[in-house]
């Protein structure tokens, strides 16, 4: 059964460096089974009705600006995957989750940075979805478990984001790692490793430093997507941890 991924994807410059977490994500990208489609929540397509690409070939989007050259250079000509889609349309409808398809939206950066590193020749049919920042945490629980049996069909789930997000906060040139950074996510490992949903869903009134790592819950919901997608046996392994400018995380989380 394939795994259920938490990946962070940091600035849009993270497609160009070559980094402990860029060789993690290559190599990780050729451990792991190889999956018949990818289903990527990204915290980049935000929408309050879930939307599901149904797009035939992903034109690739730069949402973002003053970053190298070279970045608005990079392509990632991904296929859709119809039935993937279509699939993924019937578990959320029988869920109870309202579902919108969209043909014409490309990949954002927090979708092609992160699949370019795990599968570099855009080999693997991909679906985008959307997240929604005003859901409850056990809302977008639910909506990752909807999607837990596509596992079963050999398609990997992804939540791309960021445990640590605050661009207000970067340390621009710091090799050391904020202090109220490690605390929230030394409380949010704990919580994962022992399945603590309830805290979890909690997490930003319960985690220390919670309103300076997640100023806005865009890029912490794709953790609980993921995790949702991953309930069966509810093991969460840290896979990877580093940070970048001082409080930036670039973490993984698989869920079995």
């Amino acid at each position: 059964m394939m795994p259920s991924l938490f990946i962070a994807h940091g600035a849009p410059s993270l497609a160009l460096e070559e980094n402990a977490y860029t060789e993690f994500l290559q190599e990780l990208g050729q451990t792991l089974p190889k999956p018949k489609a990818i289903v990527l929540f990204s915290a980049h397509w935000e929408a309050t009705t879930q939307q599901v690409s149904s797009v035939a070939e992903y034109e690739t989007i730069y949402d973002f600006g003053g970053f190298q050259p070279e970045l608005y250079q990079i392509k990632y000509p991904a296929q859709g995957h119809a039935e993937t889609t279509t699939e993924v349309e019937r578990l959320f409808t029988e869920a109870g989750i309202p579902v919108q398809t969209d043909d014409v939206r490309g990949l954002d950066h927090g979708a092609w940075v992160v699949l370019r590193l795990l599968y570099p020749d855009a080999d693997i049919p991909v679906v985008a979805l959307s997240v929604n920042r005003y859901l409850t945490g056990e809302q977008q629980y639910q909506v990752g478990q909807a999607l837990a049996s596509l596992r079963e069909q050999d398609v990997l789930v992804i939540g791309s984001g960021g445990t640590v997000h605050n661009l207000r906060r970067l340390n621009w040139g710091s090799n050391e790692i904020d202090p109220w950074a490690l605390e929230f996510d030394h409380w949010l490992q704990d919580k994962l490793e022992s399945w603590d949903t309830e805290s979890l869903f909690a997490y930003d009134t319960l985690a220390p430093s919670a309103q300076a790592a997640v100023p806005t819950p865009e890029h912490f919901v794709p953790l609980l997507l993921a995790m949702g997608a991953g309930d069966r046996n509810k093991q969460a392994t840290l896979m990877f941890k580093a940070y970048q400018l001082g409080n930036l995380s670039l973490s993984c989380w698989k869920f079995n």
